[in-house]
């Protein structure tokens, strides 16, 4: 009788097939996450289970697939398998709000490149900072044009072809009007009181040419 009860006992303690101990591991690990150790694969399984050696046989069966089994420090989880790991990755557009000052500095020189610092500065009337110049550059929406052929020979700036494809122009012949501008409300339709429109700012000359755009991309 007592011989009848130790059998049971063993058949209800009996551990699962070595398939089916796999399975487990598998399952416990595509859930983790974290690296799971055989300790804590061991607590989780039915007794009398060797995670160790469902592990060695898993790591064999996912051999050559796209995902493998790893060990990371005393734990196991399933990696991507390395030569696929390009197909993880994606471009984070990063959203970067220009200054007021950055714009005001872009718009100068997309409307009337080739241009220099000092007639930015006229322009604008304040001066214009290191780092607002250095953040367009760094954008690659403008660049260094050719030198002006005056006293210091300055460094002139114009804008390039990604500033062209982030706003859908074909060149900086395209870029809007005035009276483009000012219908779409980013200009005021009358100029403040007491000043006069600058040189090629009356509506009839809207659509000429800003000087210097058929040099934008020479060197």
């Amino acid at each position: 009788m007592s011989q009848d009860i130790e059998k049971a006992k063993e058949h209800l303690f009996e551990a699962p097939p070595m398939a089916e101990q796999e399975r487990m591991i598998e399952a416990m690990l595509f859930a983790a996450t974290a690296p799971l150790d055989t300790r804590e694969m061991a607590a989780r399984m039915p007794h009398g289970c060797d995670p160790a050696e469902a592990l060695v046989r898993l790591k064999k069966t996912y051999e050559g697939r796209g995902v493998t089994l790893v060990k990371v420090g005393d734990g196991w989880a399933m990696r991507t398998a390395p030569d696929l790991g390009f197909l993880m990755r994606r471009e984070v557009v990063e959203t970067r709000k220009l200054s007021r000052a950055a714009i005001e500095t872009l718009a100068i020189i997309a409307y009337h490149q080739p241009v220099t610092r000092a007639e930015i500065e006229e322009i604008r009337g304040v001066s214009v900072s290191r780092g607002t110049v250095d953040q367009l550059l760094e954008m690659e929406w403008i660049r260094f044009g050719r030198r002006k052929m005056t006293p210091g020979r300055p460094v002139t700036f114009v804008v390039t072809e990604t500033f062209l494809d982030h706003f859908g122009l074909e060149s900086a012949r395209d870029l809007p009007g005035l009276r483009e501008l000012r219908a779409a409300g980013l200009l005021d339709s009358r100029p403040p009181p007491g000043t006069l429109p600058r040189t090629g700012e009356a509506e009839d000359d809207e659509d000429e040419t800003a000087p210097g755009q058929n040099e934008l991309f020479e060197d």
